[in-house]
Parts: structure tokens; C-alpha cells; sequence
């Protein structure tokens, strides 16, 4: 087998910044939670919850303490999410 050169090797690209949306449910989907779950625990409609993870509505801050407190964390890792990467792997 030949040996690679550090020439063969090409950097990985930057990883993209998650939405709010998708901060919302790569969370649910880390708990194990379902929508309804996550409706239930944070009080948010189920639809709402699903246009929030699809971006078709905007979190404001109500809903964001509403589903940080069902979550455990600070409002501030959903609402600014590519702020907050290290937060969310404490969170899993």
C-alpha cells in the first residue's frame, strides 16, 4: 500500500450554521422525542413546533424559553444557534 503525501489530503469544508429550526429538531430527535412529546413538555402546538423546525415561522423569545425550558438549557442556544455549538453537545 503506498503512503499518502500531505499533499493527497484535501481539507473538509466548513460545516454550515444550523438554523433555529434545525437546532429544534436535531434536539427532539436527540431526546427521542416526538412532537407531540415536545408539544406537550414546552406547551407549543404541535404545528407549531413543526413550522418552527421547517423555518416557515419565527421563533421569538417566548417560544424560545418556552421550548429551552422543556430542553434544559438557556434560551440563547436556540434562539442563536450558531453562537451556541458546544452548548448543544452538552445538552445530547
Amino acid at each position: 500500500m503506498a503512503q499518502k503525501k500531505d499533499s493527497d489530503f484535501v481539507p473538509s469544508r466548513a460545516h454550515a450554521p444550523l438554523t433555529t429550526g434545525e437546532v429544534i429538531k436535531m434536539l427532539r430527535e436527540l431526546k427521542g422525542w416526538t412532537q407531540e412529546k415536545l408539544s406537550e413538555l414546552s406547551g407549543i402546538s404541535t404545528t407549531n413546533i413543526s413550522l418552527l423546525e421547517n423555518g416557515k415561522v419565527e421563533i421569538g423569545k417566548k417560544r424560545a424559553v418556552k421550548l429551552a425550558n422543556a430542553f434544559g438549557l438557556h434560551p440563547a442556544i436556540i434562539m442563536f444557534p450558531e453562537y451556541e455549538r458546544n452548548e448543544r453537545k452538552k445538552a445530547a
